[in-house]
């Protein structure tokens, strides 16, 4: 084929090599290409938690104590409706069933409430943001050197008088504020934290609390109304037909007497703990570990208490319900890429910057009207044939990375661009105008204006394609 001879199909050739449409384009930005569909937060989060209806629903990863509470509360109260009240509504009053089914459903709905909420989990640090506090404790106990040092992980805030030490989680990268501790079964930093339940299968934290408190307070009132109600349904059975037939004829409520009597007084005493925890405003693990004392005349005395017991309830069980802290239904953003830093005062236009940026700098790529030296004359300066694009953009060098470059196939990273009537035309690369210094003597061709975008081809691989594309090009 001769060098000037360039027939239609080799238009059409060259031009499918090139063409920024395709997908397989070299130049193509990354961000163009078919992005994954966005996860959410829960999806990567770092604590030992399980999560439902796309993060709607959160919970412990131990779940199989909770699931016993279930089947015990779901039969005894099922067995209780079936059984015990279509007998006790006929004899004594229709109400009794009504009753057992609304603290029934208050307590699924108290229970449920409980299971599938944020205790109150506080976000972990991010690394930027623990190294920042790394360097406020090293700055703050005056360790410079780069001997390893342990600095003190406490800091002292002033809460009602009362001296308040904050700890320094070593998983979530925080201090914990007051009243907060790390559960171990959940592996989360939880404000308020009460205790672990397994009962319940979650934390009880700040956020669950009074549905905790409430749960455990209703089932203690349908324990009792269960219990006492089927011990009634027995001893009228008995009075007609003697004990032995009543156990006989109702084999189901021996069964729920007997799993509530011995669920009764558990249930019951913890109501009664946390009725206590409440009116002094204090947390199970504040009240294990002895932290406050009750009377305000001594040195531990409790400074979240409000001094009165009717307050404090309120404070508890009517206060405002603080918003989940950790977003879990929250998209995750993607990193925002960075641009490439400058290199020898020229821009490099690699994989992070947009699509219109590398547009600017590669014309040569482009299907819209480029730059000519008519548009863009510079005095000084010689142009070839036809006018060509051009993008001055400094004094043009070979890449150091290409060693194999000659006066052959080494100057096609630098093929002006022709324009005429019918479309775009490519030069041969013995058309080519050639850069200073590696002209060959006595060679007729002058420097031109002509665009030396590929450059910085060894930096960045994205060029490095794009100059192997056009060297197989201008091969053909």
């Amino acid at each position: 084929m001769t060098p000037g001879g360039g027939s239609g199909p080799m238009k059409d050739c060259e031009y499918s090599q090139i063409s920024t449409h395709s997908s397989s384009s070299p130049m193509e930005s990354p961000h163009k290409k078919k992005k994954a569909a966005p996860k959410r937060k829960w999806e990567i989060f770092p604590g030992r938690n399980k999560f439902f209806c796309n993060g709607r629903i959160m919970m412990a990863r131990q779940t199989g104590v909770f699931y016993l509470t279930l089947v015990l509360i779901l039969v005894t109260s099922g067995l209780f409706f079936a059984f015990d009240c279509p007998y006790l509504s006929e004899k004594i009053t229709p109400a009794i069933p009504a009753v057992g089914g609304i603290l029934f459903f208050f307590v699924m709905g108290t229970l449920l409430r409980t299971s599938f909420s944020d205790p109150g989990v506080l976000p972990r640090a991010t690394p930027d943001e623990a190294a920042d506090l790394e360097r406020q404790i090293d700055i703050a106990n005056g360790s410079s050197s780069g001997g390893y040092r342990p600095p003190p992980r406490t800091k002292e805030v002033i809460i009602n008088g009362q001296t308040v030490k904050l700890k320094y989680c070593f998983t979530c990268k925080i201090f914990r504020p007051p009243r907060a501790s790390h559960c171990s079964l959940c592996d989360n930093c939880v404000e308020r934290f009460d205790h672990h339940c397994p009962w319940v299968g979650n934390c009880v934290g700040k956020r669950n609390y009074r549905f905790f408190y409430m749960f455990i307070l209703s089932l203690s009132f349908l324990t009792v109304f269960i219990f006492a109600f089927v011990i009634t349904h027995i001893i009228l059975r008995s009075q007609q037909a003697g004990f032995l037939n009543a156990l006989k004829d109702s084999p189901a409520s021996v069964l729920e007497a007997v799993v509530c009597f011995f669920s009764v007084w558990s249930i019951v005493g913890l109501s009664g703990f946390h009725t206590y925890l409440i009116s002094s405003n204090q947390t199970t693990n504040e009240d294990i570990k002895g932290s406050w004392s009750n009377k305000r005349g001594k040195e531990n005395y409790n400074p979240y208490s409000y001094g009165n017991i009717f307050t404090n309830c309120c404070a508890a069980l009517c206060g405002p319900i603080s918003p989940s802290l950790i977003d879990r239904r929250g998209f995750i953003q993607p990193d925002t890429p960075q641009p490439t830093a400058p290199s020898n005062g020229i821009t490099m236009y690699g994989a992070t910057q947009s699509q219109s940026n590398m547009a600017a700098a590669t014309p040569l790529l482009q299907s819209e009207h480029s730059i000519t030296s008519e548009e863009l004359s510079l005095p000084g300066k010689t142009t070839i044939g036809a006018p060509c694009a051009t993008l001055t953009l400094g004094q043009p060098t070979p890449p150091s990375s290409m060693p194999n470059l000659s006066s052959e196939t080494g100057l096609t990273d630098m093929i002006p661009l022709k324009e005429e009537h019918e479309g775009h035309q490519f030069l041969t690369p013995e058309e080519a105008p050639s850069p200073p210094g590696m002209l060959p003597a006595g060679s007729p061709i002058t420097h031109s204006h002509t665009m030396h975008v590929l450059s910085l081809a060894s930096q960045d691989s994205l060029h490095e394609d794009s100059v192997r594309g056009l060297v197989k090009l201008s091969s053909v």
